[in-house]
């Protein structure tokens, strides 16, 4: 055997281990691909169930977000009637106010005017008479 002969046998020896090295890798590595399937499928199996909870919740969510814009928009619409309602109010109540107010003060002015009037008429006495009774009543004590 020559050297070169022992060289190739040599180089052959080396790649044999090299070749079986590598198998054992790819070995491990589809062993390692597999795992990674089962995984992912046992993912898959657990999470396509939640993400369609999940779609539904967020259907149901935006239906009731919906809902409450709806209900907020009305709610808008009679809360600017019962201001509208309300302004009216005050402005009728000041008017009313306004009409009514200076005409009773003149009546409840004149009513009271003429029952001190009639007063005046129905007690009239004489002064002195009324000067008497007065000196009278100081004297007897009432």
């Amino acid at each position: 055997m020559t050297g070169r002969d022992v060289a190739v046998i040599v180089g052959l020896v080396m790649c044999f281990f090299a070749f079986a090295a590598l198998s054992i890798v790819l070995l491990q590595v589809l062993s390692a691909l597999r795992e990674l399937r089962s995984d992912l499928d046992l993912f898959e199996s657990r999470v396509l169930p939640l993400m369609a909870d999940l779609r539904d919740a967020t259907d149901e969510t935006r239906e009731v977000v919906d809902d409450a814009r709806e209900d907020l928009e009305r709610f808008d619409r009679v809360l600017g009637s019962a201001e509208m309602v309300s302004s009216a109010l005050a402005d009728t109540s000041r008017v009313a106010r306004t009409v009514i107010t200076s005409p009773l003060i003149k009546t409840v002015a004149v009513a009271r005017g003429v029952s001190r009037g009639l007063r005046k008429f129905s007690t009239s006495a004489p002064p002195q008479a009324s000067q008497r009774k007065t000196r009278q009543r100081r004297k007897s004590g009432r």
